[in-house]
């Protein structure tokens, strides 16, 4: 069923417009990027609700404020997590989401650390005072003000350690809704996680598409059998429906499907991109398939000598094109590296410490503009003079 049928040309733009943002910032509100569509979010509330039901099997909650999109979990995947949250910053955000339920509206920053440090004990974690603690602590609480679930009245959550005070309005209506993932059923925090990643009431359908949607890359390799031959017999059918109702663009290969985002809208994480760790990674493709055709098997092992070796050898042949932080630490360069490489799903690691690479990454295997060594100086054009023609104005004798 197509959700966008019996809408005008316009509705329905205005509809695949707001549903890309949802994807985007599933926490929609007034006060926040993009605030300026809830509008048109609250508008069209109800097709958007019966599409992403539908399609996806997600549930979607508009308010005059905000607008809710209650995505699936990730399950084990740890790619789909914020790029700046450590494992232990989620930790924290658990803490303090707990804490926050029972604090009331307003609270000093230095009570709700000291809550959260309570609450930590509590449940047996050892949350020291230092600084790589702090720097968890604060990413977690950065991110819920940037969320609008905690606002600074007066003072800041500091970027950097939490050494001031601040006092702290809480956004409980916000609050309400964070949590996703049904707590009240789990037994215990695996058991959550289970119970969060379950698929949509179509089971495979929904499974299926909600990994189009959310990853960069699905290899049939990386999924159940049942799911890789549900999506063999029904790539182009998914295809019209993610770029109709999504505007995203698929690329069906042998290996997977690619969903992408002409915009790049759809994404936090740009590939190729114009940072030192996007452009050496693009750079080091060629060298980590080398010998490899596209035809070749679905994934290709790279040991991780290897890996450093091409992170050395472009470093050493362009010392000036990087950023320094990364050419004096060739080790934490390496790291940045095979993580965007596995956040974009292009490899995997394996128990002995080698990646393995997906012929995926053929697709963006950079090309030359041209061969400068087999350019050859064109010749001169030859400039052949104008022969006069006749005109109408011409004289001409008549004897």
């Amino acid at each position: 069923m197509n959700h966008l049928d019996n809408l005008s040309d316009i509705d329905a733009a205005n509809v695949v417009r707001c549903a890309r943002t949802l994807l985007r910032r599933p926490m929609l509100r007034t006060d926040g990027p993009d605030g300026e569509l809830l509008s048109l979010v609250y508008r069209h509330r109800a097709t958007l609700q019966d599409l992403f039901a539908g399609l996806l099997g997600y549930r979607l909650v508009v308010e005059r404020r905000f607008a809710r999109l209650y995505k699936s979990g990730p399950g084990h995947d740890d790619t789909r997590g914020v790029l700046s949250m450590s494992p232990r910053g989620y930790a924290y955000l658990a803490l303090t989401l707990a804490v926050l339920t029972g604090i009331g509206r307003q609270t000093l920053l230095s009570r709700l650390v000291a809550d959260i440090r309570s609450a930590a004990a509590e449940a047996g974690i050892n949350a020291p005072d230092d600084v790589t603690e702090r720097r968890a602590l604060t990413a977690a609480l950065r991110h819920l003000v940037s969320l609008g679930v905690l606002q600074e009245t007066e003072g800041s959550v500091a970027q950097d350690v939490l050494p001031q005070e601040a006092l702290i309005t809480i956004d409980t209506d916000l609050l309400g809704q964070l949590v996703t993932g049904p707590v009240g059923e789990a037994e215990s925090p695996a058991h959550l996680v289970e119970l969060a990643a379950r698929p949509g009431p179509r089971g495979i359908e929904h499974a299926v598409r909600r990994r189009l949607v959310e990853t960069p890359l699905v290899l049939y390799a990386d999924l159940p059998a049942e799911q890789a031959d549900w999506l063999r017999r029904n790539q182009r059918k998914e295809t019209a429906l993610l770029e109709q109702a999504f505007g995203l663009h698929t690329e069906c290969r042998v290996e997977g499907v690619l969903a992408a985002d002409p915009e790049d809208f759809l994404t936090d994480l740009s590939f190729p991109g114009v940072s030192t760790v996007a452009r050496l990674t693009l750079l080091a493709l060629p060298e980590l398939l080398d010998g490899e055709e596209e035809d070749a098997p679905a994934r290709h092992v790279v040991t991780a000598e290897r890996l450093r070796e091409v992170c050395a050898g472009l470093v050493e042949d362009y010392p000036a094109a990087w950023s320094k932080q990364f050419t004096d630490d060739l080790d934490r360069l390496v790291a940045e590296v095979t993580e965007l490489l596995r956040r974009m799903g292009l490899a995997a690691r394996a128990d002995d410490g080698s990646w393995s690479v997906s012929a995926a990454a053929h697709r963006w295997l950079p090309s030359p503009d041209g061969d400068p060594e087999r350019e050859q100086q064109q010749p001169e054009p030859v400039v052949v003079p104008e022969v006069p023609s006749w005109s109408l104005f011409d004289e001409e004798n008549v004897s």
